[in-house]
């Protein structure tokens, strides 16, 4: 077991690099002073490289040749994630890693100004730095594993998974897409206009001291994590340090509280998993895909139902006052009002595939060489309006809304969609397994809903491949039969 030891020694010290640059990333985007970045991002490079280092190391090839996890399926698990975690590393050389994590962290700077601007031209040759590092990454990676290059960016985010598995769920969402969001839209306009919902402006004092009750009532520690603000919505952190952020509007509440939720249940994943493995491969999220099923199963399955409305509604009245405006039902329908929207982080669930889709099809496009940078805006405008049906009217609601590419996040953007059908196929296993499931939401009690998740998911870290976990959850592979009949359900048969 000295092999293996070493290793598991070698992967805690990772570890705790890792949560060292989640700290330091969680402060570049919510408090960093602007006249840092510079020596930010040589700090983070640094730390990229430190990491990179002690990961190529001659030792831990023959440490990983050596190893024998004695018959324990958890010790084999954790010695093919050290395998595959280390067969990555070795593929890139470490100049290359500590030259994107710079180039990343400068393009995040610019984005910020350029995003505000609404100007792609000031980004362009920053993001232009990061793509080609990015296709220099995953070239090699693709070599040394066997993979094309996009596929290897892909494995990065959800182990396992290719195009191969991706093509065929997107093009039936693709198909089905343009015609489910008319009849949504149309069924909608049949119930005539959205009714008022509390009186703006809505303090940010006010929002965030909402966000925190429900996060707390569904389940997250706050003893081990917290709530802060960003440019862009997200979870990092450290381990057993949770951080989320939202941003705020004081002319309507929801963007920010659904933000929130959506943020939390990436975090209740996070504190959930198992900890006898915290620091070890093993005891890490399951990739991407898994990480957003459970963002979007607290967000889009539970705080978007009628369930949910019935039991926050009468809080939001009591936070906000104006009691006499506020009513589960109209709660609800706002909620679930569908419309062709710019923003992806604000799209109801109907027509958030359209956005990724879109993304996915065209940052493949990028990496494969068929498209180049410069004509990103073009042929971003031209599939959100193949896709959703809208004119995108500038960069900022465009091309430059998302902080993925120039972060270097290339291969993402589909975990986003995989998520949704993953949380709309556990959810609907979960209904079945908690038959009173939907009472206990309108009551406000989340903790067998919950129990269920820790038990299903998160306490099996990655010890199986995301596909496994959804097979056994859920008695059948994924797919995008649940994500459909969930949305026809709620949308046009309810």
């Amino acid at each position: 077991m000295k092999a293996y030891d070493s290793l598991e020694h070698l992967f805690g010290r990772l570890s705790t690099l890792e949560d060292a640059g989640g700290i330091l990333s969680w402060d570049r985007d919510t408090m960093m002073p602007e006249g840092a970045a510079d020596r930010r991002a040589t700090v983070m490079a640094t730390l990229s490289g430190l990491q990179h280092e002690l990961l190529t190391k001659p030792e831990v090839a023959e440490w990983l040749e050596k190893a024998n996890a004695e018959g324990d399926a958890w010790r084999q698990a954790n010695l093919d994630e050290m395998k595959r975690i280390h067969a990555r590393a070795v593929a890139v050389p470490g100049d290359v890693v500590e030259a994107l994590s710079r180039a990343g962290s400068e393009a995040e700077m610019v984005w910020r100004k350029a995003r505000k601007e609404s100007d792609f031209g000031m980004l362009l040759p920053a993001l232009q730095k990061v793509l080609d590092l990015t296709k220099e990454s995953a070239q090699a990676i693709g070599e040394a594993l066997g993979l094309s290059p996009y596929d290897a960016l892909l494995d990065g985010f959800d182990p396992g998974m290719t195009q191969a598995t991706i093509a065929p769920i997107f093009a039936d969402l693709a198909r089905e897409l343009p015609s489910l969001i008319e009849a949504v839209i149309a069924r909608q306009a049949e119930s005539g206009p959205l009714p008022l919902l509390g009186q703006p402006p809505f303090p940010i004092a006010v929002q965030e001291k909402l966000g925190l009750q429900m996060m707390e009532q569904v389940g997250f520690d706050s003893r081990r994590g917290r709530l802060d603000v960003s440019a862009h919505p997200f979870c990092g952190g450290a381990t057993e340090d949770v951080r989320i952020t939202t941003r705020y509007e004081e002319d309507d509440f929801l963007p920010a509280f659904l933000g929130v939720m959506h943020e939390t249940g990436h975090a209740l994943y996070e504190q959930g998993l198992p900890k006898a493995w915290l620091g070890q491969p093993v005891g890490r999220a399951r990739g991407m895909t898994m990480h957003e099923s459970q963002s979007l199963l607290l967000e889009m399955q539970v705080t978007r139902s009628r369930d949910f409305a019935v039991f926050a509604a009468p809080l939001m009245a009591k936070t906000f006052g104006s009691a006499s405006s506020w009513d589960a039902e109209s709660l609800y329908r706002r909620m679930t009002f569908v419309e062709r929207g710019l923003i992806r982080v604000d799209a109801d669930e109907v027509t958030y595939p359209a956005h990724i889709i879109t993304r996915y099809e065209l940052e493949t496009a990028m990496i494969e060489g068929s498209l180049a940078l410069k004509d990103l805006p073009e042929a971003f405008n031209a599939r959100i309006h193949d896709l959703l049906g809208i004119n995108v009217p500038d960069d900022r609601r465009g091309c430059l809304q998302d902080i993925h590419w120039p972060l270097g996040l290339w291969g993402y953007f589909p975990c986003y969609a995989l998520g949704a059908l993953t949380a709309a196929q556990l959810f609907q296993a979960a209904l079945k397994a908690l038959p009173d499931l939907c009472g206990q939401i309108r009551s406000g009690n989340f903790s067998s809903l919950l129990g269920w998740l820790r038990q299903h998911v998160h306490e099996r870290a990655s010890s199986v491949s995301t596909q496994q976990i959804v097979a056994d959850a859920t008695g059948k592979p994924l797919g995008a039969e649940a994500y459909l009949a969930h949305v026809r359900q709620r949308y046009l048969e309810n």
